[in-house]
């Protein structure tokens, strides 16, 4: 069998969606090595063959520059003819309209329609525009959480057994780290311990400004004094998050390090006291999972997606309620049992979710679709 996927979320600096791409195809290549998988993108990416991608995964590089919709009009289709497919995944909510081979689609969350006023208002039109279309021409459907899969239902009219749910994992590089191992990432980064640890984009939807109003709780009302550290680059309207934390003069306890390449993010999960995830929305939501899976307690709102991850392993919160998370914080930094039994929680949380589990069922929809 032969099956394309997206690889355009692999073109940029990864976030999300990239890493799901990327562990989806190689643990797909890794647990069926009877099949062959071809990352499909018209922009050139980063693909080391030589250096541990299994044999039967590939890549095809098919420029269409001009207009990037043409890539989905015309490119794609064009190539599906040339060097047809058996099946192909479209990782990013995208499928060619016209495609000579069976669809599946990743829908990872509907924000685009429940959380419209986070988005830039083109792309909230485009993708009202286009996730319908996707969902309607696609021959089966991918969401990661039952949450997901509801909104998919409500909001593009799918039926209910169009839709498989598959949730993702922490990739295989997020393990605990002894504090030792951390800190040339942390001198890297110019984090110093104890610090308190957010890993995401800065943006809206993440919530960012109940957790710092809880953040400057903390340093007010007790005797912790932990840094706080925002990993993640910057999205829209990201000037709110640096405006209110200049406005509590907290700007030499909050430390904005920027994008981090994956090879450092173990460390800083690992060394930090705790995880804080105040998400208002997610589809899954991967790094309370990673951070689990690193051995760091976890704080995350109890919304959404975000129970089904963390199940009972974190503390959680309503998300507009600053006063909570600012006494689970302190909760977490002041008491030595908690701290220890949400690490631990946390690991056997971790443990559940499996890349080798989400390629088998991944597969699963392709041989059904065929």
């Amino acid at each position: 069998m032969r099956i394309g996927l997206d690889a355009i979320p692999l073109v940029a600096a990864k976030t999300g969606i990239g890493h799901y791409t990327d562990a989806l195809a190689s643990s797909l290549a890794r647990v069926h090595s009877d099949n062959q998988y071809v990352l499909l993108s018209p922009f050139d990416f980063a693909f080391h063959a030589d250096n541990g991608a299994p044999p039967n995964l590939s890549k095809m590089f098919f420029p269409v520059r001009s207009v990037f919709k043409k890539w989905w009009l015309a490119g794609l289709p064009a190539m599906l003819r040339i060097s047809p497919l058996d099946v192909f995944h479209g990782t990013n909510y995208c499928i060619p309209v016209f495609a000579n081979c069976p669809t599946v689609v990743t829908i990872h969350d509907l924000s685009l329609f429940t959380q419209a006023h986070t988005h830039e208002d083109e792309n909230v039109r485009r993708g009202k525009r286009r996730m319908p279309l996707m969902a309607r021409r696609a021959t089966k459907i991918i969401v990661p959480s039952e949450f997901t899969k509801r909104e998919t239902i409500q909001y593009l009219g799918v039926r209910e057994d169009k839709i498989r749910v598959i949730f993702e994992a922490a990739r295989e590089s997020m393990k605990s780290l002894p504090i030792s191992e951390c800190q040339s990432a942390l001198d890297k980064h110019q984090l110093r311990r104890p610090y308190l640890l957010y890993v995401g984009t800065i943006e809206p939807r993440k919530n960012l400004l109940t957790l710092i109003r809880a953040y400057d709780e903390l340093v007010k009302t007790t005797t912790h004094r932990p840094q706080l550290a925002l990993c993640g680059g910057k999205g829209w309207l990201f000037d709110e998050v640096f405006k209110l934390v200049e406005e509590l003069k907290l700007t030499d306890q909050v430390r904005f390090t920027g994008y981090v390449a994956d090879e450092d993010l173990p460390a800083l999960y690992s060394a930090a006291e705790a995880f804080v995830y105040p998400s208002l929305y997610e589809g899954f939501g991967l790094p309370p999972l990673e951070a689990m899976a690193c051995g760091t307690p976890t704080i995350t709102s109890n919304v959404t997606s975000l129970p089904e991850v963390v199940g009972q392993a974190g503390l959680t919160h309503d998300p507009n309620d600053w006063q909570t998370l600012t006494a689970h914080i302190a909760k977490l930094l002041g008491d030595e049992t908690t701290h220890e039994h949400f690490k631990r929680a946390g690991l056997e949380q971790a443990a559940r979710f499996s890349w080798d589990r989400a390629a088998r069922e991944t597969q699963s929809v392709y041989d059904e679709v065929i």
